[in-house]
């Protein structure tokens, strides 16, 4: 099942730093992952999938830098950069790369939680209302709770059911293949297990099914044979 609020993995070699924030976002209903190095952060990413990426450039090792192009090769996972960087090359290089947010320290917490809650919003791009929810007919996608529902009531998901979803929802009548879907939720040590993401998609179907008994979600998600899958677009049949 999936309900707990979303996912951030905090990448931080100043661990009194690293603590402090990750205290303060379990306090706010977050789930919290830590990473002292860019090494450790690629693994905590591939076990947790996390919604949002908090990540230091200066890092002993394998460098921030470093970490924003290797999670850039597999997914579109928000990166919001806390450095005590704050030159414009350093902002520029970050945001370059991919990073989607760059907040110098020292900062504030209410200032953190707003980058935060702007950077999930942004992740879901157009699909998204301004609050952040994706509505498609009577399925909601609510990321603040990793929450799904049709009509209101909840779509028990696994993790990977959920996140598989989540970047259909947020590509709404676009198609994304096979390959894509497979490196941002499996990442590319499964890049020749194809068939998890047909039996997921499978899985999902029959969810949604159980909980829609007039079928309006029935054709939701569109198959392109040999490519990839879409969510039908707003008015298609």
């Amino acid at each position: 099942m999936t309900s707990a609020g979303p996912q951030i993995l905090i990448v931080d070699d100043d661990d009194a730093a690293r603590g402090a924030i990750a205290t303060n976002l379990t306090g706010h209903g977050y789930e919290v992952r830590q990473a002292a190095t860019g090494e450790e952060a690629m693994r905590e990413w591939e076990l947790g999938r996390p919604d949002l990426v908090l990540l230091d450039i200066g890092l002993p090792g394998m460098s921030g830098l470093d970490v924003i192009r290797r999670l850039r090769l597999d997914a579109t996972t928000p990166i919001l950069i806390i450095s005590v960087r704050g030159a414009e090359a350093d902002k520029v290089a970050a945001l370059d790369l991919g990073a989607d947010d760059y907040l110098t320290k020292p900062f504030g917490t209410a200032e953190l939680h707003a980058r935060i809650r702007a950077t999930l919003r942004r992740a879901l791009g157009e699909a998204a209302d301004p609050m952040g929810m994706v509505d498609v007919g009577s399925l909601r996608l609510d990321p603040a709770q990793r929450r799904v529902t049709i009509q209101g009531e909840l779509l028990r998901m696994t993790p990977r059911e959920y996140e598989l979803l989540k970047v259909l929802l947020s590509h709404a009548g676009r198609l994304v293949t096979g390959g894509r879907l497979l490196r941002a939720v499996w990442g590319t040590a499964y890049a020749a297990e194809g068939h998890y993401v047909h039996v997921y998609v499978a899985q999902i179907r029959r969810k949604i099914a159980a909980l829609d008994p007039d079928g309006e979600l029935a054709d939701l998600l569109v198959a392109e044979p040999g490519i990839g899958y879409r969510v039908r677009a707003a008015g298609e049949r």
